[in-house]
């Protein structure tokens, strides 16, 4: 039965201000003290404000998933608690996103209310935070509280099974069990090649894009001759790949799946990723610090994530042991091969993946995963 009220302690620090930084944040039953939860993470290169407040986004989001309709939040950050409750402007451009988001999951709760604490009774939540800068360093962070590994984000399963907790194994396994995606990001568009942010904006392929997406279809059908079904985002750039798959796989149904979708940039949209390094250097720090923060007015990696475990979460319930092509983009495709490979978050920023690129991983019903092929653009050799 979920929790009517929780108490959420959270902490952030950072070991330069900026320097290595990390958040922790406890969810506790108020009536018995109860660990109901626990996040922590090292976050990068950060200010102690702003992994303060990434403790707080994580402690209200772990309320959230336990399904609590009143949180407490205890704090010792005098400046977050009072950013929140409205009695303090927040001046620091770089704290607004993480303001805004804090406050969007406030909203989905009956009540919030915030209370400062001294440090000494926010010890655990504090003990989180450093173990999750130590973590940094390379030693492993360990709750203070349970006596365990702290669960972080990274570790909660998104696609399928968790793979971090899947049957390990050297043998072969039968392919025929397995359910095989096979993920392709769509054609080149123009903001591709002119190094933009292209999230929910419709734009079409390029006169290039057409002849990736020819090579292809061509390649998919060569891989799987059959295919159950091909999902699409339901951007054209990604509807007229899935439907040049189809056709050369003979003329499979294609459906649009909205959980497909690309990350929502917000302001972002549109504009270079040096125009936005120019305008936005604090946000764009802490967006590629955390998957957990959001581009201003647009959607975190964490919340793209969710969309994608129920993608494949329903493939592998509907399509048990058959194949299906799934076209996408840059960030939901990166997700899904981030946690088929129970890698960190630092994954997402340094595995490029090209336009018409093709990954394949197959997901068997005890868990188990097998990542076939990473962004093969060999089809693509022949297109200047």
């Amino acid at each position: 039965m979920a929790p009517r009220v929780v108490v959420v302690e959270a902490d952030g620090g950072s070991r330069g201000n900026p320097g290595p930084a990390g958040y922790g944040a406890v969810v506790r039953d108020p009536e018995t003290g109860e660990v109901l939860a626990e996040r922590s993470e090292s976050i990068g290169t950060a200010t102690n404000n702003v992994a303060e407040y990434q403790g707080l986004i994580a402690g209200l989001a772990a309320a959230a998933e336990l399904g609590a309709a009143e949180v407490d939040v205890r704090m010792d950050s005098k400046l977050v608690v009072e950013q929140m409750c409205g009695r303090w402007q927040i001046k620091h451009p770089g704290l607004r996103p993480l303001a805004a988001q804090a406050a969007g999951l406030v909203g989905r709760f009956e009540a919030v209310r915030f209370a400062w604490i001294p440090r000494e009774q926010n010890r655990d939540a504090d003990a989180l935070a450093n173990a999750a800068m130590d973590a940094a360093a390379g030693r492993p962070a360990v709750s203070t509280v349970t006596g365990r590994p702290a669960l972080t984000p990274a570790a909660a399963p998104v696609a399928g099974s968790d793979p971090a907790t899947a049957p390990a194994s050297w043998e072969p396994r039968p392919s025929f069990t397995a359910t095989r995606l096979i993920l392709v990001r769509h054609g080149e568009t123009p903001y591709t090649e002119q190094r933009r942010y292209s999230g929910r904006g419709d734009v079409p392929l390029s006169e290039r894009g057409r002849a990736q997406v020819r090579a292809t279809a061509a390649r998919v059908a060569a891989l799987a001759p059959s295919v159950a079904a091909v999902l699409s985002s339901p951007l054209s750039r990604c509807t007229r790949t899935a439907a040049a798959i189809a056709g050369a796989l003979g003329d499979v149904p294609v459906r649009t799946e909205d959980d497909l979708i690309e990350c929502d940039f917000g302001d972002w949209e549109g504009r270079t990723f040096a125009e936005v390094r120019a305008q936005w250097p604090g946000e764009m720090d802490a967006w590629l610090a955390s998957p957990r923060i959001a581009p201003p007015g647009g959607e975190s990696f964490t919340h793209v994530a969710e969309r994608c475990h129920r993608v494949v979460r329903g493939l592998l319930t509907a399509y048990p042991g058959q194949t299906v092509v799934v076209v996408s983009h840059v960030s939901p495709i990166k997700l899904m091969l981030r946690d088929a490979l129970a890698a960190g978050d630092g994954f997402l920023h340094r595995l490029f993946l090209d336009a018409a690129g093709i990954s394949v991983l197959d997901m068997w019903p005890d868990g188990g995963v097998a990542v076939r092929t990473v962004n093969d653009t060999a089809h693509l050799a022949a297109i200047e």
